[in-house]
């Protein structure tokens, strides 16, 4: 019987620890926020299926339809230069933690409806971002503005830091462009661009 109950002592042991060591890398967990209609994550995918610690955290930048992280500071090695290729953002190449993915174009677009969304360009905890505003409940949800990496090199675009804000959709535009969202301080839209950029992810639940 003791020997039974140590067993049992070191498998919670075990899980607990486990489950700890996995904080320490990122969060695994988000409550997430709903937008008009929409539920959010409330951090950026950092490593691979984990959050960021906070909404102003860059996470980690991705290549579009890749599962590579990539950091959102200094320099990087191994970039992939070339186009992923795919119809859509893949299950198996979705970095988001599990019973979250990647946003579609349509997710985003719920965003730029000024009829039940409101967003300004602010500051948050000395970050620079966009908030976005559900009007009816008045919940929020800050994206960090934090550049991107380019697509020929993996270089990161340090005068855009704190300035532009660029989130990669699941959705493909044609063979080598794919949607992602865009913002500025006056400006925020829907664009397309080289699938070999790269950006960063906001999460939406599955």
């Amino acid at each position: 019987m003791k020997s039974e109950y140590n067993k049992i002592c070191l498998v919670v042991v075990c899980t607990i620890t486990f489950l700890t060591a996995c904080g320490q890398k990122g969060k695994i967990y988000d409550n997430g926020v709903v937008i008009n209609g929409v539920k959010w994550a409330t951090c950026n995918v950092d490593k691979v299926g984990t959050f960021a610690d906070t909404p102003e955290s860059a996470g980690m930048f991705y290549q579009w339809n890749r599962k590579t992280a990539w950091a959102a500071n200094g320099d990087v090695f191994g970039w992939h230069s070339e186009n992923a290729i795919g119809d859509q953002w893949e299950k198996i190449n979705d970095p988001s933690p599990v019973g979250w993915r990647v946003p579609t174009h349509e997710d985003f677009l719920s965003l730029l409806d000024s009829t039940k969304v409101s967003s300004i360009f602010t500051t948050q905890n000395g970050i620079e971002g966009r908030e976005f505003r559900d009007i009816e409940t008045g919940v929020t949800m800050f994206l960090p503005a934090v550049s991107y990496r380019y697509a020929d090199d993996g270089t990161l675009a340090l005068v855009y830091v704190g300035a532009y804000g660029n989130y990669w959709s699941s959705t493909q535009y044609d063979s080598n462009y794919s949607y992602f969202l865009r913002f500025a301080s006056e400006s925020i839209d829907c664009g397309y661009r080289n699938r070999s950029l790269g950006y960063t992810i906001r999460s939406v639940a599955e």
